[in-house]
Formats: C-alpha cells, structure tokens, sequence
C-alpha cells in the first residue's frame, strides 16, 4: 500500500526532482523505519506515509473508505494534497496526468452509489495549477488560495492591483462548480500567486514574497501583523506564514499597545476581508474562531510534541470563554460575531448572491477593491485606513440602473453626488432593493 525501500538507491533518485514541503518538522521527503528496516516515502511528515495508487488494490480501499463516509452522511470530501497522488521518476511527482485519471475514477464511481456526495479540492500549488482540478468530472468545489493569499498580500501593500489583476484573469470556473473562498485556515498562509501575474502589474515575485513575509512576522517597519515564520528553507528563501486572522490583522498588536486606534482599524480589517469572502461567487467558508476575532495562543511552545510546528499557534482549543462575548459589541469578540452574522443574513435574503458570477473591475483607485456579483451587485473593499472616494462616472461605465441604489451593509440609498466615500476599511455592496 505505501512506498517502501530496503536503501537509499531509489529514494536518493526520486529526490533530486523532488521539494521539501516541511523542510524544519520533515527534512526531504523519504524517513527511515526502523522496526520494517525501510524508507518510507513520507512527503509531508514521517509519520504519513504516502499511499502506492500504482497498486489497485489502494484504489479500491480508498474508494471503500469514501463510501463508508457517504453512508454515515458525509456531502463534502476534501482531497488533501491531491497534487501529490502520483510518483514518477524525473519529475518533481506533482500534478502528474495520472492524478486527474484517479480522480476521475473516483468520481465517476461515487456519482454512482453516493451521488450527493461533492468532492473539493486542497490543492496549494501554482494558480493554473490549482483550477486543473475543478470540473463536474473531478472535483465541484475547491479552495481559492490565490484569493485568501492575495487579500492578505493587499492588505499589506494597500495596493489590490495583483489581487484584482490576478482575480479577473482566475476567478472563472467552469459551470456546476464553485470557490471555496475563505481568508483563513488550519495551515500556513503561502503566497502562491503566479510569478507571471506579479510581473504584469510590475512586481517581483520573489523579492515580494520576501517583503510579504517580513511584514507579517512584525519585522517590517509599520507592520500591524503578528504572525510567526513556517518552515523557512534558507536555501530558496522559501516561508510561510503562521498566525490567526485577528492576531495577522493587527488585533494583537492593537491590544498589547493598548491603543485604540490600532485595534480599531484591525477590527475592521477582520470585518471586510471576511465580506469579501461571504460577497465574492462561491462557497464561504469562517474557520473556527474567526468569527470571535481569536487571537494567536502561544502555549503550544510549551508542549514538547507541538512546539516544532508553528501551526498550532493558530489551532487552539475553542475558547469558550471569548464565545461568552461575542453578543457583546463593545468586545472585539462581539464586534466581529455580530457584524459577520449581519453579513451572513443579507446574503441568504438576497437574489443578488445567487450563482457564482464575479468580475473584477478597475475603479481608479488602487486602494480600493472592486466586483460586480451576477451583474446586479457592485461591491467596494477599502484597502487603506485613509478614506478613499469613487467617481460615480467610473461605476457607471461598468453598471448601468436608472433606480436608486442602497448599500446592503448599512442599508442606505447612496445620495445623487458625484463621488462615492469609503471611510477606512469601509466595504459596500451597492444594489436594488
């Protein structure tokens, strides 16, 4: 069932086409076993070993687990690292031909004895790379990480060009699927846009990654973040990002300083990069905790098994004691619980969020983010703590309505001037009522 060999030989082989995924918790990606005397393939820790699909018969267990789910009620299955499912020598064994075959076969079986079920796709690799994966034959729902990376990336700079300029080129996907948008999750944050993306807007992937990484470690002057480095490989300059949403956004450091001003601006933060997840096509998708702007918990360095992985810092045990709060809005718990809650109502009340489509458009502000959802919603994301303003002529030229139109959020009719106002953080999601 698994990759096993009696020496280094093969392994040694495999190796030089291959990555390091976890270079600081699993170094290379084959582990020694001493009670079988082999190594094992091990591409993501010693203790997972990778699973042999050149043997059928771990198709079929594979697909017996998966109905044994069905059967107890599961809809959604997450293949994890899907990416990786095939090995080949002389390639780095990702995203290999033989992947989307398995995949299909799944399907095609599932959609026979479990046709509620829909499978989604964890695929962190290059954005091209990522979509291959989404269709009606092999997985109907997937993760968006270009989005969730690309948001924190803007966050940062106060710039959404790379995000808009990447989104308008991969938002699409083909019909009967659908985005899992979300802004964070039990892993690291890598910043997985495309080099070639980054070079049409004028940036350099590599040295952007760099600053990126800087910036949400605290290391970079005027960083509101308080996040932790995930396996750096000192020889690519290769990291990740730990850290929760509220402490990345700057809740953290708002608190610990005692100002304000900070923790305002972080708060709203957390409230508008959730509402573009919850606005934007797809599949919203609030990780534990999110919603009661919980922050980074740090004991995990305290336990011997935990502390060599960074992760953790975001994956704490509920904490009840917040959730106690989160009615409260003069608590940062309440604040976000509340706010998200509204957003959640107006899109289960309104037409406007029904289907998937979203386009991208450029309202002449760098700051400020911009998409029209199903062609009857126009939704603005403020980028910036300074207040920003949009010519109502630049939303004319993408929107045409001859009724007044309200913001969602605050259920306002906008007024007949010329320019729309966002204060710092602000987001609205323009429609017909």
């Amino acid at each position: 069932y698994y990759y096993l060999f009696p020496n280094r030989s093969l392994p040694d082989r495999y190796e030089k086409n291959l990555r390091e995924i976890f270079p600081d918790q699993a170094p290379g990606n084959f582990t020694y076993i001493e009670s079988i005397d082999r190594w094992a393939w091990t591409t993501f820790n010693t203790f997972q070993w990778d699973l042999n699909y050149t043997n059928p018969e771990v198709f079929n267990a594979m697909l017996d687990e998966m109905l044994f789910l069905a059967n107890i009620g599961t809809e959604v299955l997450r293949l994890d690292a899907v990416a990786f499912v095939w090995k080949q020598m002389d390639t780095p064994c990702e995203n290999l031909p033989e992947v989307h075959y398995i995949i299909r076969a799944f399907n095609a079986l599932v959609r026979i004895a479990a046709p509620a079920m829909v499978f989604k796709s964890e695929a962190i690799v290059h954005p091209d790379d990522v979509a291959s994966y989404i269709s009606p034959e092999e997985c109907q729902i997937s993760y968006n990480p270009t989005f969730m990376a690309l948001i924190w990336e803007a966050l940062a700079t106060r710039d959404i060009k790379l995000l808009r300029h990447s989104m308008s080129k991969r938002f699409d996907l083909p019909a009967n699927t659908a985005w899992i948008n979300y802004v964070r999750v039990h892993d690291d944050i890598g910043w997985s846009f495309a080099d070639e993306d980054a070079a049409e807007v004028g940036i350099r992937g590599f040295d952007h990654r760099l600053f990126l990484n800087q910036f949400y470690i605290g290391k970079f002057t005027g960083s509101f973040a308080t996040g932790l480095p995930f396996n750096y490989n000192p020889v690519n300059q290769d990291m990740r990002i730990c850290g929760t949403c509220a402490s990345l956004a700057g809740l953290e450091q708002g608190i610990n300083l005692g100002n304000p001003l900070y923790t305002e601006n972080a708060l709203r933060r957390i409230i508008m990069i959730h509402s573009l997840i919850i606005s934007a096509g797809g599949i919203p998708l609030i990780y534990l905790g999110d919603e009661i702007a919980t922050m980074n918990d740090y004991r995990y360095q305290d336990d011997e098994h935990k502390q060599p992985d960074s992760r953790w810092v975001h994956r704490p045990s509920f904490d009840w004691k917040r959730a106690d709060h989160r009615h409260d809005e003069l608590h940062p718990a309440g604040r976000v619980f509340t706010a998200l809650q509204g957003l959640i109502r107006i899109r289960q009340t309104h037409a406007h969020f029904n289907g998937t489509q979203t386009q991208f458009v450029d309202v002449q502000n760098k700051h400020v983010l911009a998409f029209i959802r199903n062609q009857s919603l126009f939704v603005l994301a403020n980028f910036s703590e300074f207040p920003q303003s949009i010519s109502k002529r630049v939303l004319n030229a993408y929107w045409h309505t001859s009724v007044q139109i309200t913001d969602l959020v605050s259920d306002t009719k906008l007024e007949n001037e010329d320019e729309i106002r966002l204060e710092p953080y602000q987001f609205m999601w323009l429609g017909e009522v």
